[in-house]
Parts: structure tokens; sequence; C-alpha cells
């Protein structure tokens, strides 16, 4: 058997960052709610230094903010944050789009195309977390197979923000992603049809803007009773 080695520094970074962020967007962590870096240490079997870093890192995307010597919380959910987030991430999808349509095989567009089904039947099931991982996969093939390195760490970093708000609405009984809409860009890869693939790209992440202003005039409506 070969000996154990020491698990390195930047995993435990990463595993504190990914399972906070992904309780932050999952609502398990509530918007508003005070984070303390000793108690989520705990909950993580981690030491507090792994969990300060991810604290920072998540201050740095939007989900924390921080105030020093005082607290460390959840932001709201804030659709003008949500919208810009959408504005970046839907162009760098549409670039990813772009350059990887020429370059798709006969297996990816099959990648597709089985995310597409698994995204169907869990919007029919009602199962937030598993139609949230279908998308990311179905798009997650154009982003892998363009092999723009800086657009998918944009991706990675702002999607979240908007996954915040699609869960919200998920578990109001709607949905703002379309199998329809993923079936035109799948229909278009498969074609090499680069125009109308990133064309329904934008489409796709137009409707999430579309979702934070309806949420903004939602929230207007609110203040206004």
């Amino acid at each position: 058997m070969e000996p154990l080695r020491p698990v390195p520094r930047t995993l435990l970074r990463e595993r504190a960052y990914a399972a906070i962020r992904d309780a932050i967007v999952a609502g398990d962590i509530e918007p508003g709610a005070v984070v303390r870096d000793a108690d989520l240490a705990e909950r993580l079997g981690l030491s507090r230094a792994p969990v300060r870093e991810a604290f920072a890192r998540l201050v740095d995307e939007g989900l924390l903010e921080s105030k020093p010597q005082s607290y460390t919380r959840v932001t709201p959910v804030v659709p003008g944050d949500v919208r810009d987030a959408a504005a970046v991430v839907g162009a760098m999808h549409e670039l990813v789009t772009r350059a990887a349509v020429p370059r798709l095989f006969a297996a990816d567009a099959e990648a597709m195309r089985a995310a597409n089904e698994r995204f169907g039947a869990a919007v029919d099931a009602g199962d937030v977390e598993g139609a949230l991982r279908a998308d990311d996969e179905l798009h997650d093939v154009l982003v892998r197979v363009s092999g723009n390195r800086a657009a998918a760490a944009t991706v990675a970093r702002y999607t979240p923000l908007i996954r915040r708000l699609e869960r919200r609405r998920f578990g109001e009984g709607g949905t703002c992603r379309s199998a329809g809409l993923h079936d035109r860009l799948i229909a278009a890869c498969a074609a090499g049809d680069v125009d109308e693939a990133v064309h329904v790209t934008a489409e796709i992440w137009r409707t999430l803007a579309d979702l934070a202003d309806t949420d903004d005039l939602a929230d207007s409506e609110d203040c206004d009773d």
C-alpha cells in the first residue's frame, strides 16, 4: 500500500469554495444570513484557513459581502446584478458557440441531446437541481470544445449569480429555460450553422435578462403595496 500523502492546500480551498458557493446558490444558506468561518469550517471538516480564503473569493464574486471586524453575510438577490451577469455570461456563450460549432463532432452533439433530455425530464419532475445541472452540462459542451479558457473562467465566475434567481423561479413553478430552445441550438450545432447557433444562444440568455427585469418589476410592485 502506498503511503497517504497530504491533501494539497489548494484542494482544500477549492473544496471549501465549491461547498459554500453551492449552498448559497441552492438557498441552503439564505440571502442575508451571516456566515462565520469557524462554524462552516466545523461543518465542512476543515480548518478555518481555507474557509476564509473561500470567503474572500465569494466576496469578490458577489455572493458574500463583508464588513471588516463586523460581519460576513450572503448578499441579497439583486435583479440588476443578475441582469448584468446574464449579459456577460451570454456574451461569453455566444463567443464560445461561434468558436465551437465548426469543431463539434457527432458525439458532442449527442452529448448535448442527452443533456437536454435530462433537462426536460427534470423540469417535468420539478427537479430544480437536476434541471440546472443538465442545463450546465449542455452548454459546457460548447465551452469545452471552444477551448477558450478565459471565457470558461468568466462563465464559471458569474453563472452562480444567475442561478440563484433561476432556482427561485423554479421553486415558484416556472422556468426561464426551454428544452425547445435547446433543441434549436442543438440542431444548428449539428448542421454546422454557426450564425443560427449564435442567434439561438443569444435568445436563450436574453430570457435570463428578461427574468431579471420581471423580478425587478415584481419587487417594485411589492414596495408599492
